[in-house]
This record gives structure tokens, C-alpha cells and sequence, in this order.
């Protein structure tokens, strides 16, 4: 089985439009949360969202490109040219035919299903745009990334609630372990920041209210907290085989070295009880790394700011991480700075765990103000950053549907 590396990284996020910014806002705890400036939210329980702002797609791309591509697709390919660019990565074309694609994706272009809803009913099926169906279906996101890239390895399409690019990466991660493929750009992309995507969730009561104090609201283990806030963006890794980056003298970033992959078999929206299956996800990942508990420094949680999960997770950790859990482990949440990026979360996070191996810094649970009880003992990082070597961590990705997703990386 070969060993696998992380050569290059690249996001759009709710707290840059690229790798370094997002990291520096991350690492110092500056929120991207906001009120909603892509539609009028003033009839929505949930007015905020952690969005795009300064991401403008004509920086990166022709305007007639545009109708191809829905704002998942767009941020997938900004995300991805980044990540290439940064590694250095520039296969023969022989060498193309043995890198893969795979971009995870939850939702799928909802803003051009809403307005091409709108187009249908008020003026008739023979108004509905023919570049509706390719702008919109999941697997185009990895797909345009091959086509700019000439990438003809395999390319698909994870979509697995909040663990999409989690699971897109993890899988890629086994493609060039076996030797199949080897190289890979893999992660997530979302842009659910709609009207229907946050009404959606609203009427679930997913989201935070917190509406008068938009950068306070997402605030994972915190006893405050109310919801998650819903955010846009993508994360992309650049992967490739070890002995081949360290041939070519690429600057490699990180190793992965574990991955698990469970399902609860238990609900649609709810954990099982003591987060059983993500128990089992963290396990595998371990035992595929073949590390020990107490061989990690540190955990990027999933941690959704939601009252049943986040204590699900917490207890999950505290299962599997026995003593460790108040005696070194670290764990904190990033969703309490960028927002809930959905099936985009698994790819900006893993993003956000190699720049904090880099750096040898844990980036910080903002709002932890008043810490939930079943984080009694635990270093949850709250509120700054904490400089710390870090040999090993894992990440964790969970979805609804009881799909969960597990990721272990080591420094280089």
C-alpha cells in the first residue's frame, strides 16, 4: 500500500477567497459570519450566513461560462486551480490519465433550480435554459475541474449530506493507496445559501436565531447555542502518491494516513445514542493509521453548534479517546468561524487541519463562552489560538442520514 501526501491546498470560504486568508482569519478567530446579502431575508427566522462575499467568479472565468456553471461549480473550480497552482503539480499527459477527480457535493445548484422554477411557470417550458441540466448535476463540479485540467482519471461525485468532502477525499486517499491512480484533487463545494436552502433548514429549526449578532451565533459546545449557521464555499486538497512528490522535490504539506467510513443505521437527522457510529469511524481511521489514541494531538470536530450533536461528538470522543480526552487531547470546532459549509465542510476542514500541522497551531472555538457540560475537562480551545506541535490529528465529518466520516493526518 502506498503512502499518500497532501502537495497543495486551495478554498474559496466565508473567510477569504483563498488558502492564506481563510487561514489567517481562521487562526486568529475572525468570524465570517454575517447578515444575508444574496436575497432579502427579512421574512426568514434565520437572517445570517457565513457567505462569499468577496468571491467575484469573473476574476477566474469568461462571463458566458458563467451559464454553464451553477456557484457550486464556480467555487469547486477556484477552490481547485488554487490547490493545483500551490502544488506545483504539472502531469505529462500520459501522467493525466492517472489523476482522479472527485469534489464532493451535498446540494446542487439550488439558486439556478430556483430561478429556472421561476422562468418555467411565469413564461413556459420553452424558456428553461439548455444549459440548465449541466449547470446544476453534482458530478459537474468535478467534472469542469478535469476539463480545465485535462485530469482523466476517474471523476465523481460524493454526496453524503455534511460528510460529501469528507468522504471524497477518504476515497481518493484509497485510489492511490492501491496504486490505481496517482495523484488526486479531491474535496467538497456547496453554495446552499438560498432561499430555499435556508428556509428549508429554518423550518427544521436547524439554524441559529441569533439574528441581532450574526458573528456570535455559531458557537459549537457552548451552552447558548441554538443552531448552525448555513455557509457557502469549497475546500480542495491536492493528493499524490509519496515516492512521486518527494521525487519531483514538491513541498509536501501533510500524510494521510487513516480513514473510516460508518452509518449509524439509526435516524435521519438524529446521531444514534452516544454517537455510536461516529465511535466506529474514529476507530477504523485509527486502526488504518495504526495509531493509538493518545499518538493524536488533536481533533477538528465536527461540531455543528447544534444542542444534540455537538454533545453526541463530545461523547463519541470522550469513548474513544479514553484519559487522552483531559490529559493532551485538544479539540476544537472551525465551524464556529467559517459557519456549517454542508458537503463543503469535509473539504475547507481538512484544508484547515494541514495549514494547522504546517504551523503548529489549533485554531480556536470562538463563542465558547459558558462550555457545555459534556466538555467538562476538555481543551476545547476556546476563543484563541494555541501554539502547539502537533504530530497527528483527525477530523471528523458526520451527515444526516447517521453517515459518518472519519480522517486521520500526520505531519510530514
Amino acid at each position: 500500500m502506498r503512502r499518500v501526501v497532501v502537495t497543495g491546498v486551495g478554498t474559496v470560504s466565508p473567510c477569504g477567497t483563498d488558502a492564506a486568508t481563510t487561514w489567517d482569519n481562521v487562526s486568529n478567530g475572525r468570524s465570517g459570519i454575517a447578515g444575508i446579502r444574496g436575497f432579502d431575508p427579512t421574512e426568514f427566522a434565520s437572517q445570517i450566513a457565513g457567505e462569499c462575499t468577496d468571491f467575484d467568479p469573473l476574476q477566474h472565468m469568461a462571463k458566458r461560462r458563467l451559464r454553464e456553471c451553477a456557484r457550486f461549480i464556480q467555487l469547486a473550480i477556484v477552490a481547485s486551480a488554487e490547490a493545483i497552482k500551490s502544488s506545483g503539480f504539472e502531469p505529462t499527459d500520459e501522467e493525466k490519465e492517472r489523476v482522479g477527480t472527485f469534489i464532493g457535493v451535498g446540494f446542487c445548484g439550488l439558486e439556478v433550480f430556483e430561478d429556472t422554477c421561476k422562468t418555467l411557470f411565469d413564461k413556459g417550458p420553452r424558456r428553461v435554459s439548455p444549459y440548465f441540466v449541466p449547470s446544476v448535476i453534482s458530478n459537474l463540479a468535478p467534472g469542469q475541474v478535469t476539463i480545465d485540467w485535462g485530469f482523466k482519471g476517474p471523476s465523481y461525485t460524493h454526496t453524503s449530506a455534511c460528510a460529501s468532502g469528507a468522504h471524497a477525499i477518504g476515497d481518493a486517499f484509497r485510489w492511490i493507496q492501491r496504486g490505481e491512480i496517482d495523484a488526486a484533487v479531491a474535496g467538497g463545494a456547496e453554495a446552499a445559501v438560498t432561499p430555499i436552502g435556508v428556509a428549508a433548514f429554518s423550518s427544521m429549526r436547524a439554524l441559529s436565531r441569533r439574528n441581532d449578532a450574526p458573528e456570535l451565533a455559531s458557537r459549537p459546545f457552548d451552552s447558548g447555542r441554538d443552531g448552525f449557521v448555513i455557509a457557502e464555499g469549497a475546500g480542495i486538497l491536492v493528493l499524490e502518491a509519496r515516492d512521486a512528490a518527494i521525487a519531483r522535490g514538491a513541498d509536501i504539506l501533510a500524510e494521510i494516513v487513516g480513514y473510516g467510513a460508518t452509518s449509524d443505521a439509526y435516524h435521519m437527522v438524529q446521531p444514534a445514542p452516544d454517537a455510536e457510529g461516529a465511535q466506529r469511524a474514529m476507530k477504523q481511521a485509527l486502526a488504518d493509521a495504526k495509531l493509538n489514541p493518545e499518538d493524536l494531538d488533536y481533533v477538528n470536530a465536527h461540531g455543528t453548534s447544534t444542542p444534540m450533536g455537538d454533545v453526541g461528538e463530545l461523547v463519541a470522543i470522550r469513548k474513544v479517546y479514553g484519559a487522552h480526552t483531559t490529559d493532551g487531547l485538544a479539540v476544537s470546532s472551525t465551524k464556529s468561524i467559517t459557519g456549517h459549509l454542508l458537503g463543503a465542510a469535509g473539504g475547507l476542514e481538512p484544508v484547515l487541519c494541514v495549514l494547522a500541522l504546517r504551523d503548529g497551531l489549533l485554531p480556536p472555538t470562538i463563542n465558547l463562552d459558558d462550555p457545555d457540560s459534556a466538555g467538562a475537562g476538555m481543551n476545547l480551545v476556546p476563543n484563541r489560538a494555541q501554539e502547539r506541535p502537533i504530530r497527528a490529528l483527525m477530523n471528523n465529518s458526520f451527515g444526516f442520514g447517521g453517515t459518518n466520516c472519519s480522517l486521520v493526518l500526520q505531519a510530514p
